[in-house]
């Protein structure tokens, strides 16, 4: 592998977080002295099982949830996949009651799963947001019909940090007795969830964003995923055996999931003061940029955001090209979504809250971390004022004020 230079300031938290130390250690732990199948029942299966069920426990408890709510899966694609085709083919036998209610903002993981729906003949509706990227709950409210059967609205934008008003949407879906699912993968950990009183039916979240490890994710479902007349609100997507309460077919992994309940202890048990921390940061970043930068422009609501995430167009500047510039000089960002990022079409996220197309090509996501510091920002904003300079003095759509 080419060598990399590593000393680098970090600034793409919304992307991937790097492993907490703590996290690390649990997975070696579990590596080097639980190494069973956790469905085995030789004593060696059942330590690991006794493993697995404690880590389920653990974040339960700082959910505030019970441990018989959680599924874990191997990512926070695969348990949107497994709440919205779930809901579906639960209900495939309820003739004509085939709608879902979607924003128009979600996450690719829930975007394109609806999409896929409706091209096999479910009947899909695709909320509008506003400037700010907010979903209208009197809309959503009002798209709801007698053959809907599932809301999926997300809790935070992966992409311009705007917070949904999801407790009043998620009472409203239940009033009308449908099943609400939010993707709250960049959320979690960082902000209190919706779960208590009116709180969601399903919530789908990913350790790799909590400084966990890659490649596991769960599955919220409020009351083990039943009606009160015991029918499930899902059905399994994938077919094997009968793990996870039968939901999710595959030897779970132990390891990787001991590392996500660390994660997830760190995160929730610091929320409140890394919460702080980060908007305190997110809020100065915004005001040097927005007051030092000249035609610079914040999408997503100002305040109901992410603590820390900072979503800017610049005027007369291309995206990737700043990207880069900014790469060279020691700087990880991005343009928006990491599971887009390679792709050259305008951000439909940006698209959706209206932003001209000029000032949609020239968007930059800053998201800060635990390792993020005041002085690291200041220098970033000096770099990339220098940066937008040199290349708005090489556009020709570039005139200088």
């Amino acid at each position: 592998m080419k060598d990399r230079d590593l000393a680098r300031v970090y600034l793409d938290h919304g992307a991937t977080t790097p492993v907490h130390p703590e996290v690390l250690n649990a997975m070696i732990e579990v590596y080097k002295g639980y190494q069973g199948n956790p469905s085995s029942l030789h004593e060696t299966g059942l330590v690991a099982a006794e493993y697995l069920e404690a880590s389920r426990e653990t974040i339960a408890t700082v959910m505030g949830t019970e441990p018989g709510n959680i599924v874990f899966t191997g990512s926070g694609t695969e348990a949107d996949n497994m709440a919205i085709q779930g809901v579906i083919l639960a209900t495939e036998d309820e003739v004509g009651k085939q709608h879902v209610i979607t924003s128009s903002i979600e996450h690719p993981a829930v975007l394109s799963t609806c999409k896929f729906l409706e091209r096999k003949g479910i009947d899909v509706t695709f909320l509008p947001v506003n400037e700010e990227g907010i979903v209208d709950p009197v809309e959503m409210q009002e798209a709801i019909t007698p053959r809907t059967v599932l809301i999926s609205i997300m809790h935070a934008n992966n992409e311009i940090g705007t917070v949904q008003p999801i407790e009043e949407m998620s009472k409203i879906s239940r009033d009308a007795g449908v099943i609400f699912h939010t993707d709250a993968v960049q959320s979690f950990g960082k902000i209190p969830l919706p779960l208590d009183g009116n709180g969601v039916h399903l919530l789908s979240a990913s350790a790799h964003k909590i400084y966990g490890p890659k490649g596991v994710g769960l599955l919220y479902m409020a009351n083990g995923g039943m009606e009160g007349d015991g029918k499930p609100w899902i059905k399994p997507i994938l077919h094997g055996g009968g793990h996870e309460h039968g939901l999710r077919p595959a030897t779970e992994n132990t390891p990787g999931i001991a590392g996500f309940a660390k994660a997830a202890e760190i995160a929730f048990t610091t929320m409140e003061s890394e919460m702080a921390r980060e908007r305190d940061l997110r809020d100065m970043l915004i005001d040097r940029v927005l007051e030092e930068i000249p035609e610079s422009h914040l999408n997503g609501h100002r305040t109901k955001r992410l603590p820390n995430n900072a979503n800017f167009s610049f005027k007369g500047v291309e995206g990737e090209s700043l990207l880069m510039r900014l790469s060279m000089a020691g700087y990880d960002v991005s343009t928006g979504s990491a599971c887009s990022s390679k792709s050259n079409a305008i951000s439909h996220v940006l698209e959706a809250i209206g932003l001209p197309g000029s000032l949609a090509q020239g968007s930059l996501r800053v998201t800060i971390g635990r390792s993020t510091t005041k002085s690291m920002l200041k220098d970033f904003t000096m770099e990339l004022e220098k940066c937008i300079g040199d290349l708005r003095a090489m556009s020709p759509l570039w005139e200088e004020k």
